[in-house]
């Protein structure tokens, strides 16, 4: 015993080699237990497997032969419940007096016929009062081995057992930092790259040596954390179709979502293949699979995942080794996260600039376009006119535009809004004319969902969409009384409620309002509420008709004749002598709408470049042989006519003109059917065909 432990003390100095040790062990023990064959197995820390330690001697019945090793591969592992020397792990002796025959280890007896070895002791080796390993003696004779030399046995496995569990963790520890050194480079190379998906190859291969495997692979949970995405692979490829499964088909799923580690030791027989995801495992042949759980600040987002085909490859180092690679791979993933995220924000950040510009110009052309400057005329009477609206567009007064149909109500709004302090708000126009009741007060406060039949969704009204801008209502004189009566709330106390709500909303409009109407005389019948109409003409702005502005006409038809030939494809255009003495000379009952019209139709007709007075099919009045001038606006052909019984024979003519159909008859008068209507009735009209 003394020469035992003598040659315990002998391995303690210097470099220790199990092989060494073991083989001068067995010289020193052979006249004390005669045997062919010495072995050390040394439990895993769960006790669930067990492994060679060391062996020496022959060919022996564990294989693989002669290995020596303090940190076995999963070849070298063994499962202890399926080990005829589960007992000895469980602190009981074992005396096998002829190993082929005995009926325990009949799933060896191939081997053990092979190497020739019949008898053996197997004893429990101890460190402290816990079971750590087995020590064991054969011989290639039968029946050799009797209660001596178990007790012998026993004795020096009592010695040994706290040595080998020492010099085990010794080397297991100095192993376990070996390999935890090795992936020190891993976070450099993370870091050279934000193409993690490019870089997962060789990230594998430098992975490798601390921990094996056939299979690597960072798998990531989608937005719904219920979809596997392949992040990327090293080693063999993803199974095929593993990254349609949902994260609920895999029956360690939940386990991994909990952020608890995955390790299966022989999957052929762990996993459950009523999940489809267990089953692609079991295709790919994989038997050792590891799966850590990426943590993305409190929440899983992913794993990372080792797989070999052999079983039982890894364990509770394996286990901590993989989660430092998850953890470096997870900082890698959220540099690559927010490197995207920066490029994202400068691409919008890129588009938010070009689109910004883009609003600019736009606001720039709508200024250039609706501005006072572009109002065609020269007449003194406009000029006065824009020179008066001009003034109250830098204001938040309320404004009344008054004036015939077609004389520019709503171009005078616009120049108005994008001359004011709203100009880069949007400028929304309403005809309050072309709704009826129920819809115009849908149409100008919105509705919920529900609020009548049809109502299927909710909807702003245009004082919502007005917001911060400007609204103009055309036509106010048409607007009933019940609208009348919510209008004049807006403008009272700047709130409104849609159509079938409870909310109020703020109203942040301003309100430029229109009519050809006299709202004056409309107040004083009673069709107009009084209150509200103090409140929209606080500021009036009267534009006048076509007839009263002079040559005006003429600058006008040429804006006309450039801008629809251009649109027609006709090249250039002019107006004849006669055709200008036409245009002069007629009264434009229907204003700058009917000589829009009118231009229209003469280009239509006219073939050539030159629009004359026949293309114009206007009927000429008797002529004034008094010109026109600047300080004298242009009169009616019949200067002792009112204006109102040209105006009534303009629409008869018309009338008769089109055979008595409306809808023609406004369009050639440059009205809209509803004013036609409107001055039908005023001038008492009898229409008898349509």
């Amino acid at each position: 015993m003394l020469a035992c432990l003598e040659a315990i003390a002998t391995a303690l100095h210097g470099e220790f080699q199990p092989r060494a040790f073991l083989a001068d062990f067995s010289k020193t023990l052979q006249p004390l237990l005669p045997h062919d064959r010495l072995g050390v197995g040394y439990l895993s820390d769960d006790g669930k497997t067990f492994s060679v330690f060391a062996e020496h001697g022959g060919p022996g019945f564990l294989p693989p032969t002669d290995r020596y090793t303090t940190d076995p591969a999963g070849a070298s592992r063994f499962p202890v419940a399926e080990s005829p020397l589960a007992p000895v792990f469980d602190g009981q002796v074992l005396c096998v007096a002829d190993l082929p025959s005995d009926p325990r280890f009949a799933d060896h007896a191939a081997e053990l016929r092979s190497t020739g070895l019949r008898s053996a002791i197997f004893v429990p080796l101890f460190s402290g009062s816990r079971v750590i390993g087995k020590l064991s003696a054969a011989s290639r004779a039968a029946a050799l081995y009797g209660d001596v030399h178990v007790g012998r046995l026993r004795t020096v496995a009592h010695m040994v057992g706290p040595f080998i569990d020492a010099i085990a963790l010794l080397y297991r520890d100095r192993r376990r930092r070996q390999r935890m050194e090795l992936l020190a480079g891993i976070t450099k190379m993370l870091g050279t790259t934000l193409d993690l998906r490019g870089i997962l190859a060789p990230l594998g291969e430098a992975v490798r040596p601390a921990i094996a495997f056939d299979a690597m692979g960072v798998i990531l949970l989608d937005t719904s954390g219920w979809q596997w995405t392949f992040f990327g692979t090293a080693g063999e490829p993803p199974a095929a179709g593993i990254d349609r499964i949902p994260a609920g088909e895999f029956s360690y799923g939940p386990a991994l979502m909990a952020g608890r580690t995955v390790l299966f030791d022989e999957a052929s027989r762990e996993v459950n293949r009523a999940f489809a995801g267990d089953r692609v495992l079991l295709t790919a042949g994989l038997e050792s699979c590891l799966w850590v759980p990426m943590h993305f600040g409190d929440e899983v987002g992913g794993s990372l995942f080792f797989g070999k085909h052999e079983p039982r490859s890894y364990d509770s180092v394996d286990v901590e080794i993989a989660t430092v690679v998850a953890s470096r791979v997870v900082l890698g993933i959220q540099h690559q996260r927010l490197a995207e995220e920066q490029r994202r924000l400068v691409s919008a950040e890129r588009r938010a600039r070009s689109l910004e510009q883009s609003l600019r110009t736009a606001r720039s052309e709508l200024h250039e376009r609706y501005g006072f400057e572009q109002i065609i005329g020269r007449s003194g009477l406009l000029r006065d006119v824009l020179s008066r609206a001009a003034k109250v567009a830098s204001t938040e007064t309320t404004v009344l535009l008054t004036g015939d149909s077609g004389t520019g109500k709503e171009l005078v709004a616009r120049a108005i809004h994008y001359a004011s302090p709203r100009a880069d708000g949007p400028f929304v126009a309403v005809n309050c004319a072309a709704l009826p009741d129920t819809l115009l007060e849908s149409e100008l406060f919105g509705h919920e969902r529900g609020a009548f039949t049809g109502a299927d969704r909710q909807k702003p009204g245009r004082f919502e969409l007005a917001a911060r801008g400007t609204l103009f209502l055309d036509e106010i004189g048409e607007l009933s009384a019940a609208v009348q009566v919510k209008l004049l709330r807006v403008l009272q106390e700047r709130e409104f409620q849609r159509v079938g709500g409870t909310a109020t909303l703020k109203a942040d409009v301003r309100l430029i309002t229109a009519t050809n109407r006299d709202l004056a005389a409309e107040m004083a019948a009673g069709r107009f509420r009084s209150d509200l109409f103090y409140r929209l003409s606080v500021f009036n702005v009267h534009l006048p008709p076509l007839r009263e502005r002079g040559d005006d006409v003429l600058l006008l038809a040429d804006s006309f004749i450039r801008s629809l030939a251009a649109r027609m494809g006709k090249g250039d255009v002019t107006l004849s002598r006669d055709a200008r003495e036409v245009l002069r000379r007629h009264a434009w009952p229907g204003n700058i709408r009917e000589l829009q019209n009118a231009i229209e139709r003469a280009l239509i007709t006219c073939e050539g470049a030159l629009v004359t007075a026949a293309h114009l099919s206007i009927p000429l009045p008797p002529a004034d042989t008094t010109p026109p001038s600047e300080s004298e606006p242009a009169r009616p052909a019949t200067a002792s006519m009112a204006l109102d019984e040209l105006e009534r024979k303009a629409i008869i003519d018309a009338l008769q003109r089109t055979h008595g159909h409306k809808a023609r008859a406004a369009q050639l008068l440059g009205l809209t059917r509803f004013q036609l209507y409107s001055r039908l009735k005023r001038y008492q009209i009898e229409v008898s065909a349509e």
